[in-house]
């Protein structure tokens, strides 16, 4: 069991990096310069959604990126609008602009070829869902332990009484 378990944290750690890798190769391929992969999948995230940086950071997994500074760079490069709420002038929401709009429709059509891509392979919709399902317990099962607080077991002792 803790080989499986050490080996799923592996292969999710792995497949993250590998994702974000067909990314950037598909920014090469349209000649976008000026957004890295990680920006590409915060604006994907964004979507035609309205955000604040907190909600953003709490919908995606960006490997350690500094959410604010990657917003502030999509807005200097007009992939982002950012304005203060009316309603809480403290917070900051986003929203992706016409630009981003268009290299979403373009990550939006990978993600098409991707899939169609997977026709005729092992990996069919059925177990795309099997595999989904199972991720999300894993998820669920984290989350209660980070909302419990680490519980640290008491050790046992290696020496006879």
């Amino acid at each position: 069991m803790k080989e499986s378990y050490l080996n799923l944290i592996a292969l999710v750690e792995r497949l993250h990096r590998q994702f974000l890798e067909l990314v950037r190769t598909e920014l090469d391929s349209l000649g976008v310069q000026d957004i890295n992969n990680v920006q590409a999948l915060i604006l994907f995230n964004i979507g035609e959604a309205e955000l604040t940086v907190g909600e953003l950071t709490l919908r995606g997994c960006y490997l350690g990126s500094n959410v604010s500074y990657n917003v502030k760079k999509m807005v200097e490069n007009g992939y982002l609008v950012q304005e203060r709420s009316p309603h809480d002038r403290r917070s900051i929401r986003v929203r992706v602009t016409p630009k981003g709009l268009e290299l979403c429709a373009k990550l939006d059509a990978m993600h098409d070829r991707h899939i169609a891509s997977l026709n005729g392979t092992p990996v069919d919709a059925p177990t795309l869902e099997t595999t989904n399902a199972a991720l999300k317990r894993v998820d669920r099962f984290w989350t209660q332990i980070v909302d419990r607080g680490v519980r640290v077991m008491p050790r046992m002792s290696t020496t006879a009484a």
